[in-house]
């Protein structure tokens, strides 16, 4: 196929690039090299070029998920991207969303929902892909870790849980959803391989790769909401702290919602329900990063 791509730079977008053309298919990467991907025009000259695609495959997702970038690049970027697509004749949109969505609470949050609401309503063949954590995203303590530091954990480390899903397993499922007629018209909820996991075990998972004891700091929940207060009262003066509040407000829900499916009839997650796929598990990850044979770039996902 010819593939439309957006967020090809991006950890998940070079491992589904990878993919894809591994499998043989064409793709032009749309990025800021090519043009301006919040200009309708430069999508259009720069993008489609006047050439026909049959899909777009977007892993491209706003850096901080502050709410001016959120509904620049979540929503209206994207929107802007669906309306050139359909004008150029694209059958099939598959996009990377986030499994955090089913419970709204912050910006970016909605930005992605409004814009899954129009990709529903465009008429196009349409694949959602809400992943659960990525092995990035809970990597960050490996290196403290590795220096004889204690494991962070929020409250008692069994506060949330997630089935971790690896850059490589995510690249081979979104590029599935280009063949698989059961995986298209679907919001696609899906995880790793495995049972889920909470924080304190993939901490006993790290320490036990090391040789060493476990050793946690928790971190109660309820400090993360007095800083939340204070500089959302400092933010209406100061801009920047303003910003700050909405990072804090975002770390606080990754704190406190596991990123499972939610089970509206009994309102909690449910790991059993919560969609499996792929073979690479975290604890090998984090054992490729302590010999050496893999690198972890956090980037803003840098929280510790």
């Amino acid at each position: 196929m010819r593939i439309f791509m957006l967020g090809a730079s991006g950890t998940i977008g070079r491992a589904t690039l990878a993919e894809l053309t591994s499998r043989g298919h064409e793709v032009f990467c749309f990025g800021r090299a090519q043009g301006d991907v919040t200009d309708l025009h430069s999508i259009e000259r720069d993008g489609f070029r006047g050439q026909s695609f049959d899909a777009v495959v977007s892993c491209m997702a706003s850096r901080n998920g502050l709410p001016r970038d959120a509904w620049a690049i979540d929503h209206r970027a994207h929107s802007l991207v669906l309306q050139a697509a359909k004008a150029a004749g694209v059958k099939h949109f598959v996009l990377l969303s986030a499994i955090c969505v089913q419970q709204p609470k912050l910006a970016f949050q909605h930005a992605k929902l409004a814009f899954e609401a129009e990709l529903i309503a465009s008429g196009l063949a349409y694949s959602i892909v809400r992943p659960t954590a990525y092995f990035k995203s809970l990597s960050g303590q490996v290196a403290r870790v590795m220096k004889g530091k204690p494991y962070l954990i929020f409250g008692d480390g069994c506060l949330t849980r997630c089935k971790p899903i690896s850059d490589q397993d995510l690249a081979r499922y979104l590029c599935n959803c280009l063949d698989d007629e059961k995986l298209k018209n679907k919001i696609l909820p899906i995880g790793g391989p495995g049972e889920a996991s909470s924080p304190r075990e993939q901490g006993e998972d790290l320490f036990e790769l090391l040789g060493k004891p476990a050793k946690f700091r928790a971190v109660p929940v309820a400090l993360m909401s007095g800083i939340i207060f204070l500089l959302s009262i400092l933010g209406r003066v100061f801009p920047r702290l303003a910003e700050k509040a909405e990072m804090a407000r975002i770390g606080h829900y990754y704190a406190t919602e596991s990123m499972l499916l939610w089970n509206a009839a009994t309102q909690s997650y449910d790991a059993e329900a919560t969609p499996a796929f792929g073979t690479d598990t975290l604890k090998d990850f984090h054992r490729k990063i302590i010999s050496g044979d893999a690198k972890i770039d956090l980037g803003e996902h840098a929280v510790f």
